[in-house]
């Protein structure tokens, strides 16, 4: 879509949908169940966790972790809408979690708060009862009990709405909730069968936050009363962007071995600076700063590449020769002076960074390519599983993991990652990349190449807007062009896809080579700070609980992805056979192409209005000098693929579809990736337009909107899939109004089936037979074409040497009370000379030979990187 509309439906809490779920009907699936085999695990390993292991006889005690983080939290209480990824850390830390995961992304019982929990009953009723450690205890002193578990039922059950509650999907299911033999034992009634129950309750809050809605909307937004975990909250700064966490006196479990923790708020085009400076020890970071510390590793000099800005350069510049010989020399002395200026900084900062190492791993979720089947070319899925088969998504992830040697496999699941118990690649159900049979589907939905083409009106594939309203929007972007009152405004929208070599400026600006400029432009430019990050930046939900507004554009109450991901992880096994489109059942079919309506408002946002939509899709629009150029304008004819007479047309019309990518500073490896896609696309004779857009307007204006055709976005893996995944991948249905209830389902591709599966597996309680539907589900999912798992995302993470037991998580869920020094490299303010010291037993010396030969090489892989063929 080229135009942000007036929402044509609505988001909705989970508990407040009313909607007749479909409990009988046809869920045979002859071509998909019959490859769904029993227990069988993947045979695909995941990345190891990289966190500097250490035993805890071998961690000093004391110290302070200073840790960064994107932000300081708006609020503690991880329930809401407004929650973050920095509310869930510290509730990790100073809070119940009933269930965390292990290093395959499995909910295990957490013995610091349980003796048990099991399943007891389920008939008539599923009975669990969870029996508590007996040296539990808030930090006022009160025993944790049935009254907290009481409490947070109410709070997020959906039946009381002043409660301003972004998640609670499972809540709803429970009947009651009672003491046990004893105030050690809570049992919890299930009104209908729950398999998720292990993703309740973590984390668990006191009834004083629960017990009454002012308190659970208010009371916990800067303090916690009272907490249980190894670490308590000590202080909130949001003038200093700090979180400091110091250790529990009442812990019962074995000793935090820190002193404290200080969550800082550092936005990640300041982090390389901030580390340089050493006042962090820990901090994910973006892997063009990951290249700058593994070659700070290396160096010795310090001095680093010399910069290309220079007298010679100014003195060549068409400027400076029509100025006078004065101008000249000033100009050239400026320019050595700016080159001076930023080869010193360069150097500083590469002498700070040799006193870190890089953690990597691959981080629990995944990016997708989006394709929105709402309205225009996308909407049959004859064209998306064009697009589908045309990727060639081992090239993709090759381009983003290969460089900085982590496994590149692309996901074959939506619903469990490689790894995980559950994994299987399902992605048969669309089949591999295939030139052929991509342009096959294309003729089958009637794109001919070479047809005639209507004269243009300025509508875009995918776009509702009327053809006249088209021609004055035009127009008045035009007016406002030639005035400039849009030049630096969101929607910075730039030429399509840089296919060939032209493509190669984006791309190269984005090759970590860790030039003095490339330095100044990370550490001077304009601080983000919601602090973008790279690879992928967009996760939907990574750890962010309270992902949703608060209230809809109807006035409806939003909800967010089930359970905060920081504690859930996977699950999910079985391969399919290809699916033909006559072992599609009608059902699996969406009327009339499958148009999907609504929006899910996105974090902490209200989805807009009719009118601020239509405002923004015209700014969007407008916002730029520079109109968006079809990708295959500049594309480079490739060999691999069948010369195409001309583009392809359909009653009058192009096939070009939009393609919505960030513009930010740490979306680089993202309009990468775009633009490969772009090229690949082009070869089967799709056209795309790419928009780069303002970050802070990517999801609110463009995805949730539904006001893109195509986009990239990530998604975190999840422990409970049957609960996480429905929102996500489901088909709308109608609401009593006559409104969609979208959730999640940003790409609005749905079928009745995928939502009986997830229905029936939330229900299934037992776990083969769940996950056997699960995978079915999966295989819906990828025959429906609405998301393609391209990569799962890269996590490097900055760190002292000296710092155990943190880093690169993976899927596990961190242990505060083992995260330390080393013997006795304590960190800190306490002792910010010790924290300075990198440790000097890694790096043997080598020759000036050895150092040149290791230099060229890494300046050579990015730009071989780039140039790879993407055949």
């Amino acid at each position: 879509m080229s135009k942000v509309g007036a929402p044509r439906g609505r988001t909705c809490s989970r508990t407040i949908r009313s909607v007749a779920l479909i409990t009988t009907g046809v869920l045979a699936l002859p071509a998909l169940a019959s490859c769904s085999s029993g227990d069988e695990r993947s045979e695909v390993p995941a990345a190891a966790q990289d966190v500097g292991p250490a035993e805890r006889d071998r961690i000093a005690d004391g110290g302070t972790l200073r840790w960064a983080v994107d932000t300081v939290p708006t609020t503690l209480n991880t329930f809401q809408a407004d929650a973050d990824a920095t509310t869930s850390r510290v509730a990790g830390a100073v809070l119940p979690s009933l269930f965390t995961l292990d290093k395959t992304g499995r909910p295990q019982r957490n013995p610091d708060y349980l003796e048990s929990a099991k399943i007891v009953e389920r008939e008539p009723k599923q009975v669990v009862l969870y029996k508590l450690n007996q040296q539990a205890v808030w930090s006022d002193g009160r025993e944790l009990g049935a009254p907290d578990f009481v409490a947070q039922w109410r709070a997020l059950s959906g039946k009381d709405s002043a409660y301003w509650t972004a998640r609670n999907a499972g809540y709803e299911r429970i009947q009651k909730i009672e003491r046990g033999a004893d105030d050690l034992e809570v049992r919890v009634t299930f009104n209908k069968p729950y398999a998720d129950w292990r993703g309740l309750f973590s984390p668990l809050y006191p009834k004083d936050v629960m017990g009454a809605p002012n308190s659970f909307n208010d009371g916990a937004r800067n303090k916690l009363k009272a907490t249980a975990g190894p670490f308590q909250l000590k202080e909130l700064d949001r003038e200093d962007r700090q979180v400091t966490l110091v250790r529990n006196p009442r812990w019962w479990g074995a000793r935090p071995k820190l002193d404290s923790i200080v969550l800082s708020a550092v936005s990640r085009d300041k982090r390389a600076a901030a580390l340089a400076d050493g006042t962090l020890d820990l901090a994910e970071i973006d892997s063009p700063v990951a290249e700058r510390i593994k070659k700070a590793a290396h160096e010795k000099g310090g001095a680093g590449p010399q910069s290309t800005t220079g007298p010679a350069s100014a003195a060549a510049s068409p400027s400076a020769a029509n100025d006078s010989d004065d101008q000249k020399a000033e100009a050239a002395k400026a320019s050595r002076k700016k080159a001076d200026e930023a080869i010193a900084k360069y150097a500083k900062e590469q002498k700070g960074l040799r006193a870190y190492v890089v953690r990597k791993s691959l981080e629990p979720a995944f990016t997708q390519l989006a394709l929105n089947g709402e309205t225009g070319p996308l909407a049959d899925e004859r064209v998306r599983r064009a697009v589908a088969r045309a990727l060639d998504r081992q090239k993709l992830a090759e381009a983003v993991l290969k460089p900085l040697g982590l496994p590149a496999n692309p996901p074959g699941s939506h619903l469990a990652l490689a790894g995980q118990q559950a994994y299987a690649d399902s992605s048969d159900a669309l089949g591999e990349q295939n030139t052929q049979e991509a342009q096959g589907l294309l003729a089958d939905a009637g794109w001919t190449p070479g047809g005639p083409l209507k004269k243009d009106d300025g509508t875009k594939a995918g776009s509702e807007a009327d053809a006249d309203k088209k021609d004055k929007d035009k127009e008045k972007t035009k007016a406002e062009e030639e005035d400039g009152t849009k030049k630096d405004k969101e929607g910075d929208t730039e030429s399509g896809s840089g296919s060939g070599p032209e493509s190669a400026s984006d791309g190269a600006s984005e090759s970590p080579s860790g030039s003095p400029s490339a330095s100044a432009s990370e550490s001077d430019s304009g601080s983000d700070p919601e602090g973008a990050s790279d690879e992928g930046a967009y996760i939907v939900g990574d750890n962010k609980p309270g992902r949703g507004a608060p209230v809809s554009w109807s006035g409806a109450r939003v909800m967010a992805p089930a359970h905060g991901t920081a504690f859930q992880r996977a699950v999910l096994t079985g391969r399919t056979e290809p699916l033909n489109d006559s072992d599609i059942n009608a059902q699996d079919r969406q009327p009339g192409g499958g148009g999907m309506a609504g929006a899910y408002a996105p974090s902490g946002t209200a989805a807009p209005s009719s009118a601020s939509a239509s405002a923004s899709g015209s700014a969007s629009a407008s916002a730029s000098p520079s109109a968006p150029v079809s990708a295959s304008a500049s594309a480079s004819t490739s060999a691999s693929a069948s010369a195409l007479p001309g583009p392809l047309a359909k009653d009058g019309k192009p096939l070009t579809l939009r393609f919505v990518l960030p513009s930010g500073s740490g979306s680089e490896q993202l309009r990468t990736v775009g633009e490969k896609i772009a090229r690949m696309l082009d070869r089967i004779g799709i056209r795309t337009e790419i928009t780069k857009v303002a970050d802070a307007n990517y999801f609110k204006d463009h995805i949730a909107s539904g006001d893109y055709d195509l986009a990239l976005y990530s998604w975190p893996a999840t422990a409970y899939p049957a609960t996480d995944g429905r929102p996500i991948y489901a088909k709308p249905v109608p609401a009593s109004d006559g409104s969609l209830l979208v959730e999640q389902n940003y790409t609005r591709v749905g079928t009745d089936h995928i939502n009986q599966l997830f229905d029936q597996a939330a229900s299934e309680l037992d776990e083969k037979a769940a996950r056997d539907l699960l995978r079915q589900a999966d295989a819906r999912i990828w025959a429906a074409a609405g998301s393609i798992p391209l990569y799962q995302r890269p996590q490097l993470v900055a760190a002292k040497p000296s710092v155990a037991n943190a880093g690169a998580f993976a899927f596990a869920s961190p242990r505060y009370e083992d995260i330390g020094f080393k013997n006795n490299a304590k960190s800190g303010p306490q002792n910010p000379a010790k924290s300075a010291e990198p440790e000097k037993s890694a790096e043997p010396e080598k020759s000036p030979q050895a150092e040149e030969a290791e230099e060229a090489e890494k300046t050579q892989q990015p730009e071989a990187a780039e140039s790879e063929s993407d055949e």
